[in-house]
């Protein structure tokens, strides 16, 4: 079992210790505890065998020191001869009331990075696995599925991401939209969540309807279908830009003051463009250009 809370992005980047588990237990049942609608990815990608939801009300008690466990959950982790745990545990509560449940061998993971290390996130979270001997895993996050509608002038944008910080302004994108809209004949996929609605409509509404698609709101193991059918990716430090990469997209990710050696996506497919003076400093000319460059490069 892989204990798996956080978001998409922290999810994706756990994929590589979740891949590696599966290479080194093939014939193992694996199985991931947390929120369905993000570890379905790892469904969609066949690296596990089943998902569990994390958010039951029974497992509170599993928090509390002396706290009441279910029936159910103790005969549920008493079925796991390995427990690997990314969950936020400093007192050791949880491990300690799983440990009561069954002898498997507990792996505490980290549930973020220590920053001020400097190492990788998705190297930091495959750490834990050298309890398994297992060393040198790939720590580039890659989910193979079958690509959806693939199309080589499809470019898939998404213009918004968990915080405001982290976006380039709207205004910025109508512009780059209208570039990509008049001088190249590239089909237009704008993708969102829910918070993110109007601003994709404002959007599209400037464009071409016949080149452009929102796909907002897709189930996330649809979505990185949709994904792996267009031939790049354009968008913010978000979840959905690890995604693009983690699918092979190539990917041109406007990055702000998050630091970046440890979140970035790491495939070697992905750009990061950066100004010295922040994300609202970033010219609309010069992302044209590095997209421009990046589309003639792959």
């Amino acid at each position: 079992m892989v204990i798996r809370g956080g978001a998409i992005g922290d999810f994706i980047l756990t994929l590589p210790a979740i891949a590696a588990l599966r290479r080194q237990f093939p014939s193992a049942h694996l199985e991931i505890l947390g929120y369905p609608h993000i570890a379905q990815l790892a469904l969609a990608g066949d690296l596990v065998n089943r998902v569990q939801s994390i958010e039951a009300g029974a497992l509170a008690g599993f928090f509390a020191l002396g706290g009441e466990l279910a029936e159910d959950l103790v005969d549920y982790f008493s079925e796991f001869d390995l427990i690997l745990s990314y969950l936020y545990d400093p007192d050791c509560i949880f491990q300690t009331n799983v440990g009561l449940c069954t002898g498997a061998q507990f792996i505490p993971g980290p549930y973020r990075p220590d920053e001020g290390a400097g190492l990788h996130a998705a190297k930091v979270y495959l750490q834990p696995l050298e309890r398994l001997a297992i060393f040198d895993a790939d720590p580039i996050p890659c989910l193979l599925v079958t690509p959806e509608s693939p199309s080589g002038r499809r470019l898939a944008l998404h213009p918004g991401s968990g915080g405001e910080r982290k976006n380039w302004e709207e205004t910025n994108w109508a512009g780059l939209l209208q570039h990509l809209a008049e001088a190249t004949d590239l089909d237009l996929l704008m993708v969102g969540g829910e918070a993110e609605g109007q601003r994709l409509r404002r959007l599209e509404a400037t464009l071409p309807p016949s080149r452009t698609r929102v796909a907002q709101n897709l189930p996330l193991a649809r979505l990185a279908r949709t994904l792996a059918g267009c031939r790049a990716f354009i968008g913010h430090d978000s979840g959905i830009s690890h995604l693009a990469a983690a699918v092979g997209l190539p990917c041109l990710i406007l990055w702000g003051d998050t630091a970046l050696d440890i979140w970035r996506p790491p495939s070697e497919k992905v750009v990061v463009l950066r100004h010295p003076g922040g994300l609202a400093k970033l010219p609309v000319v010069e992302v044209a250009e590095q997209l421009r460059g990046l589309l003639l490069e792959r």
